[in-house]
């Protein structure tokens, strides 16, 4: 099973939009997919109660009440989202299981700052440091050529961890959400921009660099 830890100490930086659209990127390759929502606002699994029958199953769980005890047999696809505020003893449980851990950053001077202390925290946890979980982040909700945006993508060329991805910001992130379905299940004529921005993140999760050695 592979499990994938969506997480940022910092609230509103886009965990569940880069959970929900990993989870419906894998159902929609056919992998058995589950989307652990360890958030008690539980806006991943609202995007979930929205998704259509038609498309690529995903199996939802309450983790901020049963962890993951729940957790179906034959799960070939984890994807956990993080609550904000997981530091301390929060933190090391949710990365127990993780293999890879994915962090997205906002382009403000806050989030940057606040991405620094929470990388910072996560590469000094023993899961980390101990190479038994793989660390990259992203830039999230970017508008290319601010001097906002040129001050984030310098911030993340710099961090300690790969920096493999920047994610625009879309309205096609809004329609994919209401209709419970992931930015690779819009049609190709609305997000194939998208998809691009998106392939860099798919082609490290798939590669030896973001698992365990």
């Amino acid at each position: 099973m592979r499990t994938i830890l969506v997480t940022n100490a910092k609230g509103g930086c886009g965990k569940s939009t880069i959970a929900t659209n990993l989870a419906a990127y894998y159902a929609s390759e056919g992998y058995e997919t589950v989307l652990a929502d360890f958030d008690p606002q539980g806006s991943s699994l609202d995007w979930l109660a929205e998704r259509p029958a038609e498309y690529g199953p995903i199996t939802g769980l309450k983790a901020f009440e049963d962890g993951l005890n729940q957790l179906p047999r034959g799960t070939e696809f984890l994807i956990v989202d993080a609550p904000a505020r997981s530091t301390g003893k929060e933190l090391t449980t949710l990365l127990r299981r993780a293999e890879s851990v994915i962090v997205p950053v906002l382009p403000s001077p806050i989030d940057m700052k606040a991405a620094a202390k929470f990388i910072s925290e996560l590469l000094s946890t023993r899961k980390v440091s101990d190479k038994k979980a793989k660390v990259a982040v992203v830039a999230n909700r970017v508008r290319e050529n601010t001097l906002i945006f040129d001050e984030l993508d310098e911030y993340l060329s710099k961090v300690k961890v790969p920096y493999v991805a920047s994610f625009r910001e879309a309205q096609n992130y809004i329609r994919s959400y209401q209709r419970g379905l992931g930015i690779h299940e819009l049609p190709p004529y609305l997000a194939w921009p998208d998809w691009e921005q998106w392939e860099p993140l798919l082609e490290w999760l798939e590669s030896k660099r973001s698992q365990p050695k």
